[in-house]
């Protein structure tokens, strides 16, 4: 398999070892980052909608808990 390229100015080369690993680092963290953000998200909409269950069994309308 080749490895990715990088551009320095005009001149396009394959990466070498160093390079071409700390690529594999920053792809990693940034898959990582965006499943940490992924799983912020669905708990967040979760609490939201547990929320507004809750205001629901108290008593208030839907455009009473859209108002808050």
């Amino acid at each position: 398999m080749t490895r990715p390229t990088t551009q320095i100015g005009d001149i396009s080369r394959e990466m070498n070892d160093t390079e071409h690993t700390q690529y594999l680092i920053d792809q990693a963290a940034a898959t990582t980052a965006t499943k940490a953000q992924a799983a912020t998200d669905k708990a967040q909409a979760a609490a939201k909608k547990s929320a507004q269950a809750k205001l629901a069994a108290l008593g208030l309308t839907a455009d009473e808990i859209a108002a808050l």
